[in-house]
This record gives C-alpha cells, sequence and structure tokens, in this order.
C-alpha cells in the first residue's frame, strides 16, 4: 500500500487500481486503449498539479476526477436456420419465425444478418461492447456446438472490444453421458475468444438453492468468478411486472414496489407492481423478486447484471427506468439496461434518471433505426462521457 497512488471500488472489493512512486505512475489497466477518453485520463495524470506531503505523495489519492464512460452494446440473437446456417434473428422472446404471407419467407427463421459481419460492422460504428447470445437449439451439448464456438473465435480476431457469450453456460450432459460443468463451458468459450460468459435461468435457480440452503461456492457464478474474476460473469435477469392492488396488497414484496407517476404512461397510472423473476425467456414464472435475484447473484460473486424487462421487450417504448433503478439501488455491481429501446433519447433518458453503467439493444441497430453513432453524439450533447472514436474496419 506504500505506493498505492489509487484505489477502485468493484461491489464489495477496493483494490489498488494505480502506483506512483515519486512522479512515476503505473497502472494496471491501459487508458490509451479506451480511445479518446482513455487519453484525457492520462493527460489528466500528466498534469496533476495535486500538492503532496513531505515523502512526495498526493494528498487527495482517492478523490474522484473522471467520471466512467457510459458503455452502449450491440446484442445478436443467434440461431440456426432451417438450413442449418448460424444468422441474427429476433422476435418476440424466442418466436422468431417470420409471419409474412409471402410463400418464400413465411414461417421461415427471422434472418437479419450474419454474427460476425455485424460485430463487425457494430464495432466499426464505435459499440464498447458485443454480445451474442445463442438461442439456437445445441447439437448435442454447448461444447459439441462447434459452429458457435467457431463463430465466437472468427469474431475475436475482427474486433477489439469485450465480446459476451450467453446461452448454454450450465452443467451438461452429453449423448455418451459424458458430463460437462458449468465451467469447462465458460472455459471453451474464453479460449475461443470470449471476455465473459452471461448465465441467466441457471442463475435463477442458484439463487433459489441458496436462499433455502444459505450454501454456496459450488455453483456456476461462484466457479466461474473464482476461476476467471467476477467481470468475467454477466448474470441476465428477466423480470416482469406483476400488478396489485396498492390499497390492499400486504404481501412480501411490499417494500419493493413501483407506483406508476401521475405524469406517466396513461396505463400506469394508479397502478402499482412488484417485479416476478422468470426462466426460458420469460416462459415460467419463478417464486422470486428482481431485487431477491439481484441480491442474490451479487452475493454469489457475479461483476455485472443485464436487466432484461419482459414487458418492454420489442415495444420501443423506452427502457423500464423504474426496474433499473430498483436493481442499481439494490446492488453494487455494474448494471446494464436491456429492453425496449427505440430511439436515442431513451439512452439518454436511463443514464440520466438510473445511474446504469451501459445500455443494450438489438432490434433497432439490427434494422437500422437507429444507429451506435447517433447514439453516441446524442449522450455527448448530454454532456455524458462516451467513447468518440469510430473505427474503420
Amino acid at each position: 500500500m506504500e505506493w498505492a497512488n489509487t484505489v477502485t471500488l468493484y461491489g464489495d472489493e477496493m483494490f489498488i487500481s494505480s502506483v506512483r512512486k515519486n512522479r512515476i505512475f503505473g497502472s494496471q489497466f491501459h487508458p490509451e486503449k479506451s480511445g479518446t477518453i482513455g487519453l484525457k485520463l492520462i493527460d489528466e495524470w500528466l498534469k496533476d498539479q495535486s500538492p503532496v506531503s513531505k515523502n512526495d505523495r498526493p494528498l487527495n489519492l482517492i478523490t474522484p476526477k473522471h467520471t466512467l464512460t457510459k458503455r452502449i452494446i450491440a446484442c445478436m440473437d443467434v440461431r440456426a436456420n432451417d438450413q442449418g446456417d448460424l444468422v441474427v434473428t429476433k422476435g418476440d422472446q424466442y418466436d422468431v419465425r417470420e409471419k409474412s404471407t409471402t410463400a418464400t419467407v413465411a414461417g421461415s427463421v427471422r434472418n437479419l444478418g450474419k454474427p460476425i459481419s455485424l460485430a463487425s460492422k457494430y464495432y466499426a460504428e464505435g459499440a464498447d461492447e458485443i454480445c451474442f447470445l445463442n438461442i439456437t437449439s445445441f447439437r448435442h451439448s454447448p461444447l459439441l456446438d462447434q459452429p458457435m464456438l467457431a463463430i465466437v473465435e472468427a469474431t475475436s480476431k475482427e474486433i477489439f472490444v469485450p465480446l459476451t457469450i450467453g446461452g448454454g453456460i450450465k452443467d451438461t450432459i452429453d449423448p455418451d453421458d459424458t458430463h460437462h460443468s458449468a465451467l469447462e463451458v465458460a472455459s471453451a468459450y474464453f479460449r475461443a475468444g470470449a471476455d465473459k460468459v452471461s448465465i441467466g435461468s441457471e442463475a435463477v435457480y442458484a439463487v433459489e438453492k441458496w436462499l433455502k440452503t444459505g450454501e454456496k461456492g459450488k455453483g456456476a457464478i461462484e466457479m466461474i468468478a473464482h476461476t476467471y474474476g467476477k467481470q468475467a460473469v454477466v448474470v441476465s435477469i428477466d423480470p416482469k411486472r406483476v400488478y396489485i392492488d396498492p390499497v390492499t396488497y400486504n404481501g412480501p414484496y411490499k417494500h419493493e414496489l413501483v407506483y406508476g407517476k401521475p405524469d406517466g404512461p396513461e396505463n400506469e397510472r394508479g397502478q402499482a407492481w412488484w417485479y416476478q423473476c422468470t426462466v426460458s425467456g420469460g416462459r415460467e414464472f419463478r417464486p422470486l423478486s428482481v431485487v431477491q435475484l439481484a441480491k442474490g447473484v451479487e452475493e454469489l460473486g457475479a461483476g455485472e447484471i443485464l436487466v432484461n424487462s419482459i414487458d418492454r421487450d420489442g415495444t420501443g417504448s423506452g427502457f423500464d427506468v423504474e426496474l433499473i433503478q430498483l436493481v442499481k439501488k439494490n446492488v453494487k455491481i455494474p448494471v446494464v439496461a436491456s429492453s425496449g429501446a427505440g430511439c436515442v433519447g431513451d439512452f439518454v433518458k436511463v443514464f440520466q434518471k438510473t445511474g446504469a453503467e451501459a445500455a443494450l439493444a438489438a432490434g433497432i441497430f439490427h434494422r437500422e433505426e437507429v444507429k451506435i453513432t447517433e447514439v453516441k453524439e446524442t449522450l455527448r450533447e448530454a454532456g455524458m462521457h462516451a467513447r468518440e472514436d469510430k473505427r474503420n474496419l
């Protein structure tokens, strides 16, 4: 600690993020790789005129001087079409079949592009992270799903921002009864080039078990976080509103209730609700609230929470700000807002209203209704830090 210059709080853990000996600085990360924002950080170090003590130590060691960059994440649902090719698709939860009456496309898997080419496109436009969600039926098991592993490996050679892979990160059994742990599955994706793995339904079951038994340390979240670090584990949650009578309700979630604002959407005025957790993409409800789940996964070792909204997904009506606020105020780890973005203003609103560290979108980027460059520019105009550099591939 003698040479500690700055410390950083990540969840409930504090670590030394830079060291200083007289006028020599060192850091555990590479600010210059964060583009303009990182170079500004280095510039602040070089120009720092902070007073020092008798032993040449800075006196304001942990006073924050730079706000974090708001991250924009492009997400792609990847699924095998009827010909066996992996394509990026989008639909109502997992209903990704075309509804068109045209004979050539009716009933076929909606094809919005190829995973690698779309990832490269979003990287060039300035996406801060890329996320693949594997929603295809696995060929026997995740470790035998070689096409998806190949997609991750090829994409990691084309983009140079964090790459997250979700879908199937759990204990599995091959057709020949060979058992694979969630850690083994995650390791395969990390070796292929992923930086993070996203865990969904399995996280719900893990928290339910932990709340019931108090035991932890042997589940997917804990094992992956212990091996690769908490920052490598994202938990994706899918809560849905449960409306109640605001006058008579005295149930277990009364302290988590959200009330519709008088000037809010007309269908929410006078209403109250809590958020119930779901699994299988929102198709099955579980006896767990979003607050219980968020606190539980943080306790188990998750480094980040991706908050989806079953009610807002695909609506284009904006992020569920109340939901993001609820999760954000109950955990210390980073929160990613997802579901419902319809315009660039929705990104500004969710950052201003909730303090979320990142926002994720899919359909509006795929359909080019909104471009990542537009989002970044609007955020900067609103006074927020957003990565400025554009990459020309």
